[in-house]
């Protein structure tokens, strides 16, 4: 039987974005899985890439994994 007091975690990617920083896409990323998805208790960033438009940086976008405890 599993030892309960050992968390196991499930994890998935999202990709944030933001129009102001990379820390910006971060939160707003980690921010918005946390509506649907409970129990988020850490993330991975794993590639950080954005758009460009007109020779300026458009949107940042930071793809990453977050982990989530799974429920009993």
């Amino acid at each position: 039987m599993a030892d309960h007091n050992e968390p196991t975690y499930r994890l998935t990617e999202i990709v944030g974005t933001s129009g102001d920083s990379i820390h910006q896409a971060i939160r707003n990323g980690v921010s918005r899985a946390s509506e649907t998805v409970r129990h988020i208790d850490w993330f991975e960033v794993k590639e950080i890439r954005g758009t460009v438009a007109d020779g300026k940086v458009g949107q940042f976008q930071v793809t990453m994994k977050v982990g989530f405890l799974v429920e009993d």
